[in-house]
């Protein structure tokens, strides 16, 4: 019954976390908008049937039935057909319909005397404002949950508390674990430092990490140095000798260092016996901004693969193969690992709570870099066909040519659907995919 608590728990603490963002990043269009004094005629969390919605002003504020994203609407988001251009009939393709009804519909959304609160008359500078605003909040958030996470709780990390102490020194590259008589013995045990110790100081320098107190044994080969550890809250003075042994060389992220055929690469240095053990190491407010780009990166480029990525989910979901645990996930999947985290017994609580708290953060930076994909109905598709109207405006009066007027977005409504369709579908996939071949931790 505690797991089953303890799952709901997890995937209610993320999904209310999503929720908020979401809720958070329409308020990043709502407020730019109100400021320029475009009419906003709803404020949605949601789609399909409302559930429940207030009016306030002129503004509809609401929840609706499908949890999947959210938005406002802004009168004028369509401009109108040019003067002269000719009007729909009941032979016009069906894409023109499909553009006139799209026009139809923003002005319908401009009531009288409200002709000149509409979004497309807007300066350009002012409607990309609009549309960055939701982005912009996502980006706000992530670095925000970083740093709670970061900053706050912490990563898991090397402490300077002794795990283990080996009983004799066997090198890097040794084909057994266990020690036989003959052995060398590990200078640490020898030295009496304990599991449980925590070291207070080495060679007279204060230990304030685990790789810093690592660097200072490496150094120190087949030389006495006084080692200080804290025992049952004293400080115990204890003399060790670091021999010269074999190790692995390590990267800046702990990974074991090939050469060109893929060897490991080894090196002498001193050599002491001691483990360390695992806490949760809080990071510096410098490091948050790294961690999101880093995040931002990654999902930059996993949209840029996005296509392959989704054949892979596809493979996995309808084949014998395992999911990317770095690939694409739905919203199912999510709710899967934030339950799987909030269970996982083996780790302290607050770790767990961390984590969840990450996962929230990591979909901020999967909205913020997603809205800003150049496709409509995107984030991105609007500050693009805003951009393109200033260029298009920059070279007219550059040639002394006639204003060309606002860019018609509504031109590429057909484009919307089927993108439309694609996130509809994709959506589908991982859904599917989610719930026969989960992501697990």
């Amino acid at each position: 019954m505690e797991t089953i608590l303890l799952y709901a728990l997890g995937v209610i603490v993320v999904a209310v976390g999503i929720a908020l963002s979401i809720a958070l990043h329409e308020i990043g269009h709502l407020v730019p908008a109100k400021l320029f004094g475009v009419r906003v005629g709803q404020y949605m969390i949601g789609f399909g049937p409302t559930l429940f919605s207030r009016k306030k002003g002129e503004t509809e504020y609401g929840i609706k039935a499908i949890p999947l994203g959210g938005y406002i609407s802004m009168a004028g988001m369509y401009p109108p057909a040019r003067a002269g251009s000719k009007a729909r009939t009941s032979s016009t393709g069906f894409f023109q319909t499909l553009v006139q009804d799209a026009r139809t519909a923003s002005a319908d959304t401009i009531p009288e005397g409200s002709e000149d609160r509409v979004f497309y008359k807007l300066p350009i500078w002012k409607r990309i404002s609009i549309m960055l605003g939701g982005p912009f909040m996502n980006l706000v958030i992530a670095v925000v949950l970083f740093g709670v996470v970061l900053s706050g709780f912490g990563t898991q990390g090397s402490s300077t508390t002794i795990a283990s102490v080996s009983a004799c020194a066997l090198p890097a590259t040794s084909t057994r674990q266990t020690c036989q008589a003959g052995d060398t013995p590990a200078p640490g045990a020898a030295a009496g430092i304990k599991a449980g110790d925590t070291l207070f100081s080495i060679a007279g320098t204060p230990v304030t990490s685990w790789s810093q107190a690592t660097s200072i044994i490496q150094r120190s080969a087949n030389k006495p140095i006084p080692v200080v550890v804290l025992r049952d809250g004293k400080q115990v003075t204890l003399t060790a000798t670091p021999i010269v042994s074999k190790r692995y060389v390590l990267d800046p992220q702990g990974n074991i260092v090939t050469d060109a055929n893929g060897a490991k690469v080894t090196q002498d240095v001193g050599f002491l016996g001691i483990g360390p053990g695992v806490a949760l190491i809080k990071q510096p407010l410098t490091a948050v901004l790294p961690a999101v780009g880093t995040n931002i990166g990654q999902d930059f480029h996993l949209i840029l693969n996005l296509p392959q990525r989704l054949i892979d989910v596809a493979n996995a979901a309808f084949g014998s193969g395992a999911r990317d645990p770095n690939g694409p996930v739905g919203v199912v999947g999510v709710g899967r690992l934030a339950g799987e985290v909030a269970t996982t017994n083996s780790v302290p609580f607050a770790q767990r709570f961390s984590t969840l708290i990450g996962i929230v953060a990591s979909v901020n930076v999967a909205l913020l870099v997603f809205n800003l994909v150049p496709l409509m109905p995107l984030d991105g598709g609007h500050v693009a066909g805003a951009l393109w109207e200033g260029i298009r405006r920059f070279f007219a009066k550059l040639f002394k040519r006639k204003d060309p007027g606002p860019v018609d977005t509504a031109r590429i409504i057909p484009l919307t659907f089927a993108v439309v369709f694609i996130l509809g579908a994709m959506s589908l996939l991982l859904l599917y995919a989610d719930i026969v071949k989960p992501i697990t931790l």
